[in-house]
This record gives C-alpha cells, structure tokens and sequence, in this order.
C-alpha cells in the first residue's frame, strides 16, 4: 500500500509539473488590497491582467531577507520613475498571509504591487517549474512589454543595473514600432 501511494505521489506530480509547463496555464493571484489578477504562461513568458504594454519586474521576496528589504526602496523609486511603463509585483515567500503582508507593505511604503504566496501559490509553482527556481531570494523575473522573459536574476541589483534594462526594452520597443510605421 505505502509504494502504491508513493507511486501514485509521484504521478501526481508529474503531471502537476507537465501541466504547469505547458504554455496557456492559467493562474490567479489576489493582492493586498483585494485587486484579483490572472497570470497565463506563454511559450516565452507570462501574461499578466492589467499589466499589458508593461515592462514587469517579478519579484520573489521575503519579509525576513536584509537583500530583499534593501531591495524595496529601489523598487519603490523605480516604479514612481516609471510609473507609466513599468508594473512591479513582489510576491513574498516567506510565510506571510495577507493581512501581515499589508501591514508591511504599509510600513515599507510600497508603491507597488504586492501579494502573499498563500494568494499566489499556483503562480510560485508555476515559475519553479519554468525557471528552475529553488527558492533563494529575491528572485526576480523580468518581462518586457509582450510578457516574454528578457532577464532572470537571483539576488539582488543594483537600482541603477535595473534603471538600464527598463531604459533597454523601453528603447527595444521604440525601435521596434518606429520601423512598424514606416
């Protein structure tokens, strides 16, 4: 019987992982302040509602990290910079519920948006399984304005090596429409 359920575990899995893969995957997350999002994997990317023509910044973090809480003002800085062309979304990962989470983001000044991982659970599996993601943070995800990944990073950077990558794919997609319309 215990080998017949570690097999039928395994399977499981598998097949949870196969199925998160795949591009077309549907997933929803709520933030902190009750705004529901829906995240579809794509063949090269991630599809975020509400965050379409957005350079997005993904951000794996935890509450307790000194590189992801020095992390936070360059994120809040940047995101007022940007604000029209760049959506940062931090999911923390380290075990806070909504309702702690809110309390932090108050006290940080997070500007951006922020979700807990008991919200967002399908989407950490989700970017485990295409990124080969085993939890060190902050974990950042980088998509440009089609949601197709440009950068992954584990660790923190410099606010300023963050500043020229949006400054990068802003003027990739500039370029790329201004040879559209001639």
């Amino acid at each position: 019987m215990k080998k017949l359920l570690t097999v039928l575990l395994l399977l499981s899995t598998a097949l949870f992982a196969e199925v998160q893969k795949k591009a077309n995957y549907t997933m929803s997350m709520t933030d902190i302040n009750g705004t529901k999002y829906t995240a579809t994997g794509t063949d090269n990317g991630l599809k975020i509602s509400g965050m379409e023509g957005k350079i997005v910044f993904l951000e794996f973090f935890g509450h307790n990290c000194p590189p992801c809480l020095a992390s936070i003002p360059h994120l809040i800085h940047l995101q007022n910079k940007y604000k029209d062309t760049l959506a940062v979304v931090a999911i923390e990962v380290q075990g806070y519920n909504t309702a702690q989470l809110k309390v932090f983001a108050k006290a940080k000044g997070m500007n951006y948006t922020v979700i807990s991982e008991e919200t967002a659970y399908p989407l950490v599996n989700y970017i485990q399984q295409r990124a080969q993601w085993r939890g060190s943070i902050p974990f950042l995800v980088i998509l440009d304005q089609k949601g197709d990944v440009q950068f992954i990073q584990v660790g923190m950077l410099p606010e300023e090596t963050l500043d020229k990558i949006i400054q990068k794919l802003s003027t990739t997609k500039e370029t790329k429409s201004t040879k559209k319309s001639k």
